[in-house]
């Protein structure tokens, strides 16, 4: 399966943020964008996550990286609906999918698949959804996940108040699977 790279060359990176390849060697030989240069040759390459920081810092939109297919991590403690979500969205929307069960692991998966996009449970057996929000938050290379709260127990005050608490979205249990896709389709919408 493709996995969205963490190294890219001063070539990726152009189109990326949509300048010429000699803009980019500027960048990086005048130091305002790090990376490294191929031992022997005199090739650079620049990490995912400095290239992030200095997208970040030079306000250049970030759309740029959503590239290949949407990677989904569905974070769920009950079996049967995270069976269903990943067959779907695999099989039928085309998502690249992940799954976990516990805080703990969606961690775990964050940390390697990089999500663009993250259904969360917020009723987790070892820790609430949004202990797990702020932990994606915090972490700059996770900066662009969105993350959907997912639950049987929302009002719809309770809905509103997670957007305003960070959420991008909302799903009240039990749902159709047409209104999952529409829910991750509007939080990796570039235009709102």
């Amino acid at each position: 399966m493709p996995r969205q790279k963490d190294i890219l060359t001063t070539g990726e990176v152009a189109k990326i943020c949509n300048v010429a390849p000699r803009t980019v060697s500027k960048w990086f030989d005048s130091g305002q964008l790090r990376g490294y240069r191929i031992p022997g040759s005199k090739d650079r390459r620049i990490p995912l996550n400095a290239l992030i920081r200095f997208m970040k810092a030079h306000n250049i939109p970030l759309d740029g990286l959503q590239s290949g297919r949407t990677r989904i991590l569905i974070v769920d403690g009950e079996s049967e609906i995270v069976e269903v979500l990943e067959k779907v969205l695999s099989e039928q929307a085309n998502y690249e999918v992940e799954t976990a069960h516990t805080g703990f692991s969606a961690g775990v998966a964050c940390e390697k698949f990089k999500p663009h996009v993250m259904l969360l449970d917020m009723h987790l057996s070892d820790v609430q959804g949004e202990v797990v929000l702020k932990q994606i938050r915090d972490n700059t290379d996770l900066q662009l996940t969105k993350v959907i709260a997912m639950s049987g127990k929302l009002t719809d005050g309770q809905a509103q108040h997670l957007l305003h608490n960070g959420f991008d979205g909302y799903l009240k249990k039990p749902f159709h699977v047409r209104q999952v896709v529409e829910a991750v389709e509007d939080a990796t919408a570039i235009v709102y």
